[in-house]
């Protein structure tokens, strides 16, 4: 049964979102693709889309291959029903999930990560995030759900830059909100979204920090007042059993200031297959195991995006889980076997 990889393309009201899906349907490639739009507007991917609007079949397809719908109740049911084509015998590679321009895309990852039946037949493999140049620094510092778009994404599309080219003071936002992505110009010769269907998130970061260390920050030195990312890396095999207690506790503890962690881990159990770890807040997809390292340094990477100072938080637990002992820092014994630690902490 395949495991179908979803993208989600975001942005907040007015970004560009539709005109950049049609332009890239337009320029091919997105055959054997279920596009599922949660907003109508005034601009369709297709006019068809437009017959279905009115009551015609909840999903149509167009003559690309692309099979399309609008989601006018639950996108769970939606993606059960792009499922049960699949079982039908519809081949289908991929899913593009095109937000509404209010959302903060966490629930709809959440939905594919976290729903039983859901989370064995679709993974979520990259969320794209489109800003606009000429207004897009104010819906940053206006609207939570635009910098949770940002912070969130693993690309970032810059639209409308023929009109008016992006300000320091946006990219600046950008970086402080998303250090770890940097924006591209839509409207640049030779753009082109490539749409990763084996993104496992962390696993194709640039691998620029130094090595032969148990147990490496990379500092960005650029952090938003409220939203942070950082890496955690270790170079020694971890237990499996560990990496369940880690997430656990991390989970518990911080609930609504863990906005995203993803990556890969190396296990003692099987080292040389790496574990795909990825969460949204508490909610995180049930792990997996990739075939290998691809070529590269088989070194546990996890990328952490929180907000509120966490931080430091993070990187205690992170440390005790992996053994790095240093005074005043409890072991993970301490923090998981003792009758006096107060849950959650």
């Amino acid at each position: 049964m395949p495991v179908l990889p979803v993208h989600v393309v975001t942005g907040f009201l007015g970004a560009g979102k539709t005109t950049l899906l049609n332009r890239l349907i337009g320029a091919g490639g997105f055959a054997n693709t279920a596009v599922i739009i949660n907003e109508f507007g005034d601009v369709g991917i297709d006019h068809l889309l437009v017959e279905a609007a009115e009551g015609g079949e909840p999903m149509i397809e167009l003559s690309d291959g692309c099979l399309c719908c609008t989601v006018r109740s639950d996108l769970v049911d939606t993606l059960f029903q792009i499922a049960a084509r699949v079982d039908a015998g519809s081949t289908l590679d991929r899913v593009v999930i095109e937000t509404t321009g209010l959302a903060d895309p966490a629930p709809v990852l959440q939905a594919v990560m976290a729903t039983p039946g859901l989370n064995e037949r679709f993974r979520v493999a990259s969320l794209v995030t489109v800003v606009c140049a000429a207004t897009g620094l104010t819906s940053l510092r206006e609207h939570d759900e635009a910098r949770s778009q940002v912070a969130l994404a693993d690309r970032i599309v810059l639209t409308k830059t023929d009109m008016t080219p992006p300000s320091e003071e946006l990219l600046a936002a950008i970086a402080a909100l998303n250090p770890m992505v940097t924006p591209v110009d839509s409207r640049a010769d030779g753009f082109a979204l490539v749409l990763d269907d084996a993104a496992v998130s962390a696993a194709d970061l640039p691998e620029d920090e130094p090595h032969g260390h148990h147990h490496h920050h990379h500092d960005v030195n650029r952090h938003d007042a409220t939203i942070e990312a950082f890496t955690l890396t270790h170079d020694r095999p971890i237990p499996a059993s560990t990496v369940e207690m880690f997430i656990d506790l991390l989970r518990s503890s911080m609930p609504r200031q863990l906005l995203r962690m993803k990556g890969i881990v190396r296990t003692v159990e099987d080292p040389e297959r790496p574990l795909v770890v990825h969460g949204v807040q508490s909610v995180f997809h049930p792990p997996v195991r990739l075939d290998g390292w691809g070529g590269r340094t088989p070194q546990t990477r996890l990328v952490v995006i929180t907000k509120n100072g966490n931080r430091a938080h993070v990187e205690g637990l992170f440390a005790a889980f992996t053994g790095q002992i240093a005074p005043d820092r409890p072991d993970a014994q301490a923090l998981t076997n003792n009758p006096l630690a107060i849950p959650g902490m």
